[in-house]
């Protein structure tokens, strides 16, 4: 009778064994974004999903947590910091000033960003190689020249290209950079109109009446969490959109191609993965979205005083009615 309490701990002790490997295999990932609009909540969306198919479930066998800042860096900063001490396995960065601020905040939490067009520029990373300590991630990053293709395809004559964008958001500086160098060589100008909160968007893209022939749009976070009111410009003054991001042309682009956002946003969850399986991030070298999909939208391209080609729109992966 007395090695009764004695096997009954021992048991315990089995039973405890038995649920040790279920509690050691529970991961945790935190993750942010800059804002809420639907290409960084494909992001957000594709990552979960990535995961899951890993092997890797929330409420299952992983700690899940998103915050959005909302279009505030300060909030941003303040969500990195709360995200680092809770010490996660891995906090994904989605758009350039969330990444910013979690990577400016922690030296040994792993970093994957995400959706940021040129991660060197913005300091995220030194190169894009194997960074070597707690950061990797997957761009956004276009080929421009594609793009003024397209606006050449949608516009035929464009001279004057019009951009909005945030002058404090490095992704955006950089686009309009590169657009400064790229369209003389091919007979256009750049039009520019600052947009430094959302609020600033429909006033910006008004500035533009009468100076452009088109407006083209990156993937300005500001821009993009306010597509509405830059799509009732176009439509009341006659400035077709062309976008580079395909969810805004089924918000009133005419067109756009451009990335995938639920399809990066998977590529960026099996970094994830592999991170969680045990890989340092500094090992992973970035990557950039490679999938390119064309998306027209004839309806809106009417509404903005334009006739879209019937080749245009038979090569599109997608066409928005």
């Amino acid at each position: 009778m007395k090695q009764l309490p004695w096997m009954s701990l021992g048991a315990l002790a089995l039973a405890v064994a038995g649920v040790a490997p279920a509690s050691a295999q529970q991961k945790s990932v935190a993750v942010t974004a800059i804002v809420e609009h639907p290409a960084l909540d494909s992001v957000r969306d594709g990552v979960q999903a990535a995961l899951k198919e890993a092997g890797f479930e929330a409420g299952k066998n992983l700690k899940w947590q998103y915050q959005s800042a909302q279009g505030n860096t300060g909030t941003a900063a303040q969500i990195a910091r709360k995200f680092v001490g809770d010490k996660p396995d891995a906090i994904v960065a989605i758009a350039t000033p969330s990444a910013q601020a979690v990577i400016a905040s922690t030296k040994t939490v792993p970093v994957v960003f995400s959706a940021v067009t040129d991660p060197v520029a913005a300091k995220l990373v030194k190169n894009w190689e194997p960074s070597h300590n707690n950061v990797t991630g997957v761009s956004d990053l276009l080929a421009l020249d594609k793009q003024m293709d397209l606006v050449k395809q949608v516009v035929p004559g464009a001279k004057r290209v019009g951009v909005v964008y945030n002058p404090g958001e490095a992704n955006s500086v950089v686009v309009v950079k590169q657009l400064q160098a790229l369209l003389p060589k091919l007979g256009m100008t750049l039009v520019e109109a600052a947009a430094p909160r959302s609020v600033d968007v429909s006033s910006a893209a008004r500035s533009l009446i009468g100076k452009v022939d088109v407006i083209y749009t990156s993937t300005d976070n500001n821009v993009v969490s306010a597509y509405e009111a830059l799509v009732k410009v176009g439509q009341e003054a006659k400035i077709p959109l062309v976008a580079s991001d395909t969810d805004s042309v089924k918000r009133g682009a005419i067109a756009a191609f451009g990335i995938n956002y639920r399809d990066l946003g998977e590529q960026t969850g099996r970094m994830v993965a592999r991170i969680l399986k045990g890989e340092k991030p500094g090992d992973i070298k970035p990557e950039v979205s490679t999938k390119m999909e064309l998306f027209v939208n004839p309806g809106a391209a009417e509404k903005q005083g334009v006739k879209l080609s019937e080749a245009l729109i038979k090569s599109a992966a997608q066409v928005v009615q």
